[in-house]
């Protein structure tokens, strides 16, 4: 297949773009920059020049393809009903051009959607009230092409997509730790998270565009529940310094920002166990600790 692929010179996305073209598909990728280009044709993939805000060549992109992976998203989290006008817009361009086709459209969200607590699986109804609820739009923008004759579906992927050159949510906690000499977590860090590995995430995203049915919601966690404070536990042992419980108060100047402070507070595990069985996914990369211990999160770009 041709597939286009927005956000493919980001951090997950070009362990997806290498995936595709290993799997045989030509792969041409949303570049807004000579950098973004560069790295994409690095991949072996064609660089097509663009924005999200550029909705005439999101559409020309689009209407090229047999499928299209949208993973790219950003902006300003202060004013986050901007950033979710700017992609469902974004969505819309890219879906528009593939409707009556049956072509797979294949829109990114999060986990963090979802209602905190308990164990929430595929079928369960996102929380607008959640921690990355303004997602919620974008979800529904792409699965509205479900019903237009398109192959569209929902990948939410854990908040954590670890692997090399992480620069995500992990290398921030981390950062913290280095910088007020205490590997924090909140309240009694009884909290869970969900993980994945990005080179299995990258194989989701290959499996979904070749096999997902219109309107699946799809989970990308290779782990379901990691105690947080087992997270903060095994940064601590690894930069030699002490744990630290914070109050939601004092997590907030630990942290810098509310929304990093709430997201590290998140009781959010996760089950993927309707999407291995409807992909025949299996993750099969480390888990987040064992990546901590013995990948490069203490070392080269992270050191």
């Amino acid at each position: 297949m041709r597939i286009f692929v927005t956000g493919g010179s980001g951090l997950t996305g070009p362990a997806i773009v290498s995936e595709l073209i290993a799997a045989g598909h030509t792969v041409t990728g949303l570049a807004r920059s000579d950098a973004s280009a560069q790295r994409l044709e690095g991949l072996g993939a064609t660089a097509h020049p663009g924005s999200l805000d550029d909705l005439d060549s999101l559409r020309a992109g689009a209407a090229q393809a047999d499928a299209v992976v949208h993973m790219a998203f950003g902006g300003d989290f202060s004013d986050t009903d901007a950033m979710m006008r700017r992609d469902c817009a974004a969505i819309r361009a890219l879906g528009e051009p593939l409707e009556g086709s049956g072509k797979p459209l294949i829109s990114t969200s999060g986990t963090l959607v979802l209602p905190r607590g308990r164990v929430t699986t595929e079928t369960d109804a996102p929380d607008r009230d959640s921690t990355a609820g303004f997602r919620i739009r974008g979800e529904d923008a792409c699965l509205e092409f479900a019903e237009r004759g398109v192959r569209a579906s929902v990948l939410r992927l854990a908040p954590t997509v670890h692997g090399p050159n992480d620069y995500g949510f992990i290398p921030m906690l981390i950062a913290a730790a280095r910088k007020t000499g205490v590997s924090a977590y909140i309240g009694d860090g009884s909290n869970r998270w969900p993980a994945v590995h990005r080179l299995d995430a990258a194989v989701l995203y290959r499996l979904a565009v070749e096999h997902a049915p219109a309107g699946a919601v799809l989970h990308g966690t290779g782990q379901e529940a990691i105690v947080f404070r087992d997270i903060a536990e095994t940064i601590a042992d690894a930069l030699g310094i002490p744990t630290r419980s914070l109050t939601p108060e004092e997590a907030v100047p630990h942290f810098e920002n509310p929304f990093m402070a709430s997201v590290y507070a998140a009781d959010a595990p996760v089950s993927s166990e309707y999407t291995r069985k409807l992909l025949d996914w299996e993750p099969t990369h480390p888990g987040l600790l064992e990546d901590l211990e013995h990948g490069d999160y203490f070392t080269g770009t992270h050191s």
